[in-house]
């Protein structure tokens, strides 16, 4: 409350979910060039230890999971460090817990991201043929005698990580930087999907992704919360991480 005759502005009471930052552009950028930069850098160790057997050794398995997943931490570190650093708080500026609506909303477009992705991979199936389909999951476990226990490890990391780090990153600080400049929703969510879409770094399955990525940000779209779009982000991812565990 502002005493009589005191000019000092009063703090904003910090209620409710914030529906555009500032500081979201700022930190979405950051995190994607430092995702960018981590991933060319394990890739120039990769060829080093290709070329050279003498050089540089990736480590097996085990550790090979955690590091594959370094660059994705950046994604959703930052915006949560922004969120600290420059804005209200993740609770505030995110939404990040989700309640018992984000659930139920989070599940639907989770089934509608899976059932879209089903139906276009079916397609690009059989214009593409299923070598160049193939998953990066594939390509990442493909021939490897894998531990159980590092199995598990990499079907969290895709199940809860990558849905908690890449919607930080889309959902949470480029849409409300986005919505800072008061661009639409819709639009925000076409942006976000195409953006998402775009990181996966799969030409062939470039459609379905585009299209997952829409049904996934349709829960922040009726929400406006990231936590329903990390429970629909997770739903979508399952069906992989089941398939990580029973077909290794």
């Amino acid at each position: 409350m502002q005493r009589e005759g005191d000019d000092r502005p009063v703090p904003p009471v910090r209620t409710g979910l914030v529906l555009g930052a500032h500081w979201g552009m700022l930190a979405f950028v950051l995190a994607l060039g430092g995702y960018y930069a981590v991933s060319l850098l394990l890739s120039a160790l990769a060829t080093i230890d290709a070329a050279d057997p003498t050089g540089i050794r990736l480590p097996q398995l085990g550790p090979l999971v955690l590091l594959a997943f370094v660059p994705n931490v950046l994604l959703g570190l930052v915006p949560w460090l922004g969120s600290l650093r420059w804005g209200n708080g993740v609770r505030a500026d995110f939404g990040l817990l989700p309640t018992g609506r984000d659930l139920k909303v989070g599940l639907a477009c989770g089934g509608f991201a899976l059932l879209a992705g089903y139906v276009l991979n079916l397609i690009l199936l059989q214009i593409y043929g299923s070598e160049r389909m193939a998953g990066p999951l594939i390509e990442v476990f493909r021939g490897i005698s894998a531990d159980i226990g590092w199995l598990v490890v990499a079907a969290i990391i895709v199940v809860v990580g990558a849905p908690l780090t890449e919607e930080l990153l889309f959902r949470g600080a480029l849409w409300n930087g986005l919505a800072h400049y008061r661009i639409p929703n819709w639009v925000i969510l076409l942006l976000t999907a195409l953006l998402f879409a775009q990181l996966h770094g799969e030409p062939t399955r470039t459609v379905a992704l585009i299209a997952q990525g829409v049904a996934i940000g349709s829960a922040r779209f009726i929400t406006g919360r990231v936590g329903a779009s990390v429970v629909a982000h997770a739903t979508n991812n399952l069906p992989a991480a089941l398939f990580l565990l029973i077909g290794s």
